[in-house]
């Protein structure tokens, strides 16, 4: 077997998919080995497992979602995440569904002073900068002065008079914007190449089912077991149907899809299909 890790990690992912004893089988064709604990790595481990290229950004608001204090400062020194998100995180900002805050910090994080210079409301306030964009690195400013707070506010103004349309597109590449409020702003034409240029995926599930290439998708799926387990299951269930009907006992299936793995170019539901019909 090809001894690249991302191929190990995405065969990792699929076996816990598979009946135990079948995965048992499987590991022993291949060579592969147990999988390593679900607990996160160390930090800067971890925060290098999840900016590997092919992760979208919204992996990042997936991992906030689990409002765990260890998981918090893996994303804080991820490159990218932004000042307005590490602020959120030195302040115990909860992301999750009916989290309660503030979230207590991780050791490492407790002597971090806030960033210095993040963006400035302006003297309009959040709505009324973000009303006043007439180009698209204006309504980039004005997105980011919207804090976790605001976001209720801005949708309401959205909702009485829809905002410029740069201020929407800003908004919604924020990984943090509300997926209802995200929702609304989708019925542009390029909405969904502008997100996925982002690297802003609807969950899991989606990620699961329509991103390629198959080898990223399922690597970063496994770091998944660790950095947001409470949102995993949605690509669970779309994947392990698929699994047990395509590949199931059939350990060649297995190792065909070993082989295809490192250079197939397609989603992961059109990897496992494949090579259970090569086999």
């Amino acid at each position: 077997m090809n001894g690249d890790r991302r191929t190990a990690m995405a065969l990792h992912l699929l076996l816990t998919l598979a009946d135990a004893d079948v995965a048992v089988r499987v590991r022993k064709r291949l060579a592969v080995t147990e999988d390593a604990p679900a607990g996160p790595p160390s930090v800067w481990e971890a925060a290098r497992q999840v900016s590997r290229a092919g992760a979208p950004a919204s992996v990042l608001f997936w991992m906030l979602q689990t409002d765990r204090p260890d998981i918090n400062e893996v994303v804080y020194h991820v490159d990218g995440v932004g000042g307005r998100l590490q602020r959120d995180i030195l302040r115990g900002v909860p992301f999750g569904d009916g989290g309660q805050g503030p979230l207590p910090l991780a050791p490492g994080l407790r002597k971090q002073a806030e960033p210095a210079d993040l963006p400035g409301t302006g003297p309009r306030g959040v709505v009324g900068e973000l009303r006043a964009v007439t180009r698209m690195r204006q309504g980039r400013s004005a997105a980011a002065a919207v804090g976790r707070e605001d976001w209720a506010q801005v949708a309401a103004a959205d909702l009485e008079e829809p905002l410029p349309g740069f201020a929407r597109w800003a908004l919604a590449t924020r990984i943090d914007c509300p997926q209802a409020l995200r929702e609304r702003f989708s019925g542009h034409p390029s909405f969904a190449h502008r997100m996925r240029q982002a690297g802003i995926v609807a969950g899991p599930g989606v990620y699961a089912e329509t991103w390629r290439a198959a080898q990223d998708v399922l690597s970063v799926l496994d770091t998944g077991r660790w950095a947001f387990p409470g949102r995993l299951p949605e690509a669970e269930a779309i994947l392990r149907p698929l699994v047990r009907g395509s590949l199931g006992e059939n350990t060649e299936a297995w190792a065909v899809l070993a082989q295809l793995l490192p250079t197939f170019t397609g989603t992961a539901p059109e990897l496992i299909v494949t090579s259970g019909a090569i086999a």
